[in-house]
């Protein structure tokens, strides 16, 4: 393949300069997140019976695989799961009266129940911290019921064995995994503007190239490594189920007959993408055919000037070389 025009240190750049969120944002929002933390530990100290057992930071965040468009955070906040109320409205006014005894100094403003979480405001940076309540039981690796953000259902997961889950695969391919994801992540967000009907959970995009990590793809080239997801979504057209083996043994599965299986690699009894349709996956691989196309073009263009913009299918009007 031709890297005249367009190689894999110019697909990097981009993604330093437009693509990542940068390091001094993400440190911020990190020393936020841990005031926040810090505060709840001092509160329980003083309050060991307080309901509210532990506060942590997860999502793209806490992976290493946010966007420069990040403009709020997840926190995963364990809630004793006997003295919560068992109803999503409940439970979520619940824990918005508990984060604001436990934070006195916010406003009643500052703290405000969503749908599926509470929204803490901080008014001097603008930043938006998304809590998450996670009911908790007391059990190992701190195991409990997550409220999901697709339908308000309560599946059993574990904050920390997802983050060890996530660090295995950059640990496999140090750098270049996270930076596949973010990248891949924006050419998702793009199509979400672009086409209708358009979904794919930043979750499955995640899961989807641990596998292809884990089945040796060189991510370390970003064309190939983009190439190999595109391809891989158009040859399965996502019939391949995915499952992991970090937590548990595959034959823990059960028979499923959901049209995308992507299994959870904390919890077997949760197919992270058990709500897309026929029309879904439709959307997905006429997306990825088309920017597998796209690569293609720019790999064997004849000029710079069509390379780029071969490669502006796939990454955007802002890709520039």
């Amino acid at each position: 393949m031709s890297r005249e025009h367009v190689d894999h240190r110019d697909i990097a750049r981009f993604a330093e300069e437009k693509v990542n969120l940068p390091k001094e944002k993400a440190t911020e929002y990190r020393e936020q997140a841990q005031r926040l933390q810090d505060k709840l530990e001092k509160y329980l100290a003083d309050h060991p019976d307080f309901s509210l057992k532990r506060m942590m930071l997860s999502g793209s965040l806490a992976k290493g695989t946010a966007l420069r468009s990040l403009n709020d955070i997840d926190v995963a906040v364990y809630v004793s799961g006997s003295d919560a109320p068992g109803d999503i409205q409940g439970l979520l006014d619940y824990l918005a009266e508990k984060l604001r005894k436990a934070f006195p100094n916010f406003t009643a403003d500052q703290v405000k129940p969503q749908t599926y979480s509470v929204t803490v405001s901080f008014l001097g940076s603008g930043l938006d911290v998304d809590v998450v309540p996670v009911l908790y039981s007391g059990e190992a690796q701190w195991r409990g019921n997550l409220m999901s953000q697709d339908d308000g259902s309560f599946l059993e997961t574990s904050i920390p064995l997802h983050l060890e889950f996530a660090k295995k695969r950059k640990r496999a391919s140090p750098t270049h995994y996270a930076q596949v994801v973010r990248l891949v992540k924006h050419w998702a967000r793009l199509m979400k503007q672009e086409r209708d009907n358009f979904r794919f959970k930043s979750f499955m995009i995640e899961m989807i190239l641990a596998k292809l990590c884990d089945d040796g793809v060189d991510f370390s080239d970003y064309p190939e490594a983009l190439q190999a997801f595109f391809t891989y979504i158009v040859k399965t057209e996502l019939k391949e189920r995915i499952v992991f083996k970090d937590n548990y043994a595959a034959s823990k599965v059960d028979s499923l007959s959901d049209l995308v299986q992507i299994i959870d690699p904390v919890n077997p009894d949760n197919n992270v993408a058990r709500l897309y349709t026929h029309q879904n996956v439709d959307v997905i691989i006429d997306s990825a055919m088309d920017a597998g196309d796209a690569i293609d073009g720019a790999l064997h263009a004849p000029t710079k000037q069509l390379t780029v913009a071969y490669w502006q299918k796939v990454l955007g009007s802002s890709f520039q070389v």
